[in-house]
């Protein structure tokens, strides 16, 4: 896997640990001017250690669902162009708006992913990247509204939680759902497991159909 502009592969405490330059958010070894992005608490980070190939571009335009206090959309921002997070409670809202301080490409939104029409005034047509972390029942949903600010080839980076889904519903029965509703809108690309840094959840790759 060809790693995206930015994300490089660095031995830091003795551990080969991906890292992208930029200030540290959330407490995360550093190397000088680079931070680890730590898969165990970012699951686009795990994406990239397992070896998805994501289409992550750097220099490239990202919308981000699910921003939450800013400790992985503070590394797509490190790596990539105009980033726009959208999280919808207050209290990391705030954590994030800190984290844009120093990165001035960064634009926290404190709104809903489900109703992407209240900040389509904001976020420019044409993302190259859609990355949806959010805890919500109908995360496919939430991905097909949120479709029409990709661009053609661009690409949705979702991290299907099950347990938010459907908590009493077996993970691989979840999956197979919310992969079939995505089908209404885009083409799965890939699908991978998380377990190894996080449990019950499903990686999907996917473009706009």
């Amino acid at each position: 896997m060809t790693l995206p502009t930015g994300v490089q592969r660095r031995t830091v405490d003795g551990r080969e640990r991906l890292v992208t330059r930029g200030e540290p958010v959330y407490g995360e070894p550093t190397d000088g001017e680079w931070r680890v992005w730590d898969a165990g608490r970012s699951k686009l980070g795990a994406m990239l250690a397992l070896g998805m190939e994501t289409g992550m571009v750097g220099g490239g335009s990202v919308l981000y669902l699910g921003a939450a206090s800013g400790t992985t959309v503070s590394h797509v921002a490190d790596v990539c162009g105009p980033t726009y997070a959208v999280e919808f409670a207050p209290r990391p809202t705030r954590d994030l708006l800190d984290v844009a301080a120093a990165r001035p490409n960064l634009f926290p939104l404190l709104k809903d992913a489900r109703r992407p029409e209240t900040y389509a005034h904001v976020v420019e047509s044409g993302v190259d990247l859609l990355v949806q972390d959010v805890a919500t029942r109908g995360q496919a949903d939430v991905a097909l509204r949120n479709r029409r600010f990709l661009r053609d080839d661009g690409r949705l980076l979702l991290a299907v939680k099950a347990r938010s889904e459907d908590v009493t519903a077996a993970p691989e029965d979840v999956f197979g759902r919310v992969q079939e509703a995505l089908a209404e809108g885009y083409e799965l690309l890939a699908t991978r497991r998380l377990d190894r840094y996080h449990e019950d959840h499903l990686a999907v790759v996917a473009r706009p159909r």
